[in-house]
C-alpha cells in the first residue's frame, strides 16, 4: 500500500493537487493522509506556553481545520468512489514544514503531493515558500502540481541529468513506479556547453541505462544550452506530461532553483514536477 501525504490549505490550488494524486494512483492501493496545519498569527514556536487569550482562537482554528478536512474527504468519496483508496485526516497545530517532516517519518510516507502555490501566491512565482522549503528539506519524493493543471496520463517523462550522481536504484524508483503504471517513455536529457562526459559521468549514465532498460527510453544530449532553455525547448517539441529531477546538493538542480531568491526560478513550469531527494529515508 502506498502512503501519500496531501497537504491542503483549502485553496483551489491544493484541491487541484489532491485531484491529480487521486487520479495518478487510481489503480494503486493507497492510503491518503490529508494534512492541514494551523497556528495563530501571534503564536511563537519557541514558547511552549500558549497565552490564555489565545485558547479560544486555537479551538476555533482547530474546529475549522477539522471541518474543512472532513468536507474534502466527503468530496473525494463522492467524486472518485475508489475502493482501493482510503483517506484519513490530520489537523495539526504546527507549521506546515515541521508537520510534513514529522508525519513523513511517523507514517512512512512514500510521496508528498502538493500545489505549487497557495491561495495568495503571486502569478510570477512558481513555487510558494512552503513548497520550496519542503523541496529543499524533505527526504521524501515530492510531486508539485501547477495551478489549474488538468490531469494527463504521464506517458512522456522528461528526466534532465548532469550525470553527476552515482545513481542508486532508490534515486529513480519513484520514476520507475510511475513508468510501470502507465507504460511511459522516459526521455533522459543532458545539457552542456560542448564538454565531453567525464569517465565518472559516463559510468553514471550507464547505470541509468541499466535501470531504465525495462522501459522505453531515449537519451538526449543538448549542447550550448542552459538547463532552463533545454527543458523549455524540449517541452515545446515533445508533449511532456511529467518532469522528474533529483535534488542533489551542489548539483545543477540546486543552482537552477535556488541561485536567486528562494521563491523564484529561472523558467515557468506548466507540468507536474516530481522532485526526488538524493537521500531518501
Amino acid at each position: 500500500m502506498k502512503k501519500i501525504l496531501l497537504p491542503t490549505d483549502f485553496s483551489n490550488n491544493s484541491w487541484n493537487a489532491i485531484k491529480y494524486a487521486v487520479n495518478l494512483f487510481k489503480d494503486e492501493t493507497c492510503h491518503f493522509y490529508l494534512l492541514n496545519t494551523y497556528t495563530p498569527i501571534i503564536y511563537q514556536v519557541e514558547y511552549v506556553e500558549v497565552y490564555s487569550g489565545q485558547f479560544g482562537m486555537v479551538e476555533a482554528m482547530e474546529e475549522a481545520s477539522n471541518n474543512g478536512l472532513e468536507k474534502i474527504i466527503q468530496r473525494i468519496e463522492k467524486e472518485f468512489k475508489n475502493p482501493k483508496h482510503t483517506v484519513s485526516k490530520i489537523s495539526s497545530f504546527n507549521t506546515l514544514t515541521a508537520a510534513i517532516e514529522e508525519i513523513s517519518t511517523s507514517k512512512k510516507i512514500d510521496c508528498i503531493v502538493m500545489g505549487t502555490k497557495g491561495a495568495t501566491g503571486a502569478t510570477e512565482i512558481l513555487f510558494g515558500s512552503n513548497t520550496v522549503h519542503t523541496i529543499k528539506n524533505t527526504k521524501r519524493p515530492l510531486l508539485a502540481i501547477p495551478n489549474d493543471y488538468q490531469f494527463e496520463t504521464p506517458k512522456e517523462i522528461l528526466f534532465p541529468s548532469d550525470y553527476a550522481i552515482d545513481f542508486k536504484k532508490e534515486h529513480v524508483q519513484p520514476l520507475l513506479d510511475i513508468a510501470a503504471m502507465y507504460q511511459s517513455r522516459i526521455h533522459v536529457m543532458n545539457a552542456s556547453f560542448g564538454y565531453e562526459l567525464s569517465e565518472s559521468q559516463q559510468h553514471n549514465k550507464e547505470k541509468l541505462e541499466t535501470y531504465f532498460k525495462p522501459f522505453t527510453h531515449i537519451f538526449h544530449s543538448v549542447s550550448n544550452q542552459t538547463v532552463e532553455d533545454a527543458i523549455a525547448k524540449f517541452q515545446s517539441k515533445a508533449h511532456i506530461n511529467l518532469l522528474v529531477m533529483i535534488n542533489n546538493k551542489h548539483s545543477f538542480f540546486e543552482n537552477l532553483f535556488f541561485k536567486s531568491t528562494i521563491s523564484h526560478i529561472g523558467f515557468h513550469l506548466k507540468i507536474p514536477f516530481l522532485v526526488i531527494p538524493s537521500q531518501i529515508k
